[in-house]
């Protein structure tokens, strides 16, 4: 470490944190947004419009998520290549990781197009399946711009280079709305296609940001000493290889996570029609509050990897525990805004007594596990710094479907408390992997002498 006082280097590394993270934390809001904005587009349509665009959505995540967790191999992996100074590899890990987009994407697309099965043994009505089927047909087109923005988005985290994904999320953003609008309601000439005219836009909107994020990756000069884009090279095993066996853990952790709050859901939905819109409200705030811790760790892999790559693990150490603290002390004030305001925060979503009441009640389970689901999702974004992800899949598993999911269940059903015990089983197993993760990364760092 540098002569410095520690105190500066503390000030130094949350100044870092905060310049890399702040841009994801916006980009991520702002593709929140479109989501959002779909969703209210749809109701002014039909009912049977915006239940199709919640089914389809429902649908769609698992396969994205899981798919774009996967692509974040990247991001360590260039990372740790920047702090040991390969600069011919970090080009070809654009490439490689490009190529794994679209192979990801092939499958995305065939399943998407061919799930009527899937909604028939679900129970979706009758008249709801045709429109979420071509909901999901239409926005299936936009999986591979999607798929393809998402890697090229994870490269330039991996270089701590995170504006102009925040600057292209505004341009979807904008994009999304009028496109909508033309589609969904037949302007300009074309078809009123309902709920099926959002994943058209949705499609178009996704091929806006690829072309944005390949325009910036392309032209950036700095760039040009990776010689990314000089040749055309086909897929090469070596390096998907690398990016598999790092990235597939991370996108099936994710999934599991995502998973773990869709089953919660799924037994809220069995109490009463009153209780899954409260459980909506609060759940949908939470997650709009995730998105500034889950900015932070994407920061936090960059900068341990850098020290990792540098062949620094003290190092790597202390930014690693910098990050956590940062993300505990965020999370600290948005748990207080939370307990201090559920009244406010509830009326943004409804005006129902009933259902505000609920809201009310499960905020303040929300604000219980902000700290918990800072400290799980800082202490990964450590681990993947190290190139860690294995384990922390296992971690995951553990923590989530078998302590998260039993409690839950327990608590809800068989102790008869319903939601809030539901929302207990979510904070008892993201409490769990947040004390496993960290408990990992310093026992991984330790290891390596720092």
């Amino acid at each position: 470490m540098p002569d410095q006082s520690y105190r500066q280097l503390i000030r130094k590394e949350v100044s870092s944190l905060m310049n890399i993270g702040f841009p994801v934390i916006i980009a991520q809001l702002l593709q929140m947004s479109m989501s959002f904005v779909d969703t209210i587009m749809a109701g002014r349509l039909s009912p049977e419009d915006l239940a199709a665009v919640a089914v389809g959505t429902s649908i769609l995540i698992p396969f994205v998520v899981f798919c774009l967790g996967s692509m974040m191999g990247v991001t360590p992996i260039v990372a740790q290549n920047v702090g040991g100074r390969k600069l011919s590899v970090i080009g070809k890990n654009a490439r490689q990781v490009l190529w794994l987009s679209q192979i990801l994407a092939i499958p995305s697309f065939f399943l998407l197009r061919n799930l009527d099965i899937l909604f028939v043994w679900i129970g979706v009505t009758e008249d709801v399946i045709p429109i979420a089927s071509g909901y999901l047909k239409a926005i299936s087109w936009g999986i591979f711009p999607l798929y393809a923005y998402g890697s090229l988005r994870n490269f330039n985290e991996g270089l701590s280079v995170t504006r102009p994904a925040m600057f292209v999320a505004l341009l979807g953003t904008l994009v999304n709305i009028p496109a909508n609008y033309v589609l969904m309601f037949g302007k300009l000439g074309f078809p009123q296609l309902g709920a099926v005219g959002t994943g058209y836009a949705s499609s178009i909107v996704y091929a806006v940001m690829f072309i944005a994020m390949f325009a910036f990756t392309y032209s950036h000069k700095p760039y040009k000493r990776f010689d990314i884009f000089s040749k055309f090279r086909l897929p090469e095993r070596k390096y998907l290889s690398e990016l598999l066996r790092i990235g597939v853990p991370i996108g099936i952790s994710s999934t599991m996570e995502v998973s773990m709050f869709a089953a919660v859901s799924l037994m809220i939905s069995t109490l009463s029609a009153v209780a899954v819109a409260g459980h909506q409200v609060a759940i949908n705030f939470a997650a709009m509050m995730f998105m500034i811790p889950f900015g932070l760790s994407v920061a936090i892999t960059a900068r341990v990897g850098n020290s990792i790559g540098k062949k620094r693990p003290g190092e790597a150490r202390f930014r690693g525990y910098v990050g956590v603290g940062v993300c505990s002390f965020v999370m600290v004030f948005t748990a207080i805004f939370i307990f201090l305001f559920p009244n406010t925060i509830a009326s943004i979503y409804t005006n129902e007594p009933a259902v505000k009441s609920v809201a009310v009640e499960l905020l303040f389970f929300a604000a219980v596990f902000q700290l918990s689901d800072g400290l799980q999702v800082a202490g990964f974004g450590a681990l993947r710094g190290l190139k860690d992800t294995k384990v922390p899949m296992f971690v995951n598993l553990f923590a989530y479907w078998v302590i998260g999911i039993s409690v839950a269940y327990y608590l809800g059903f068989v102790s008869g408390y319903g939601a809030p015990g539901l929302w207990i089983g979510l904070i008892t197993g993201l409490t769990v992997a947040g004390i496993l993760h960290n408990l990992r990364f310093y026992a991984r760092t330790r290891s390596m002498g720092a």
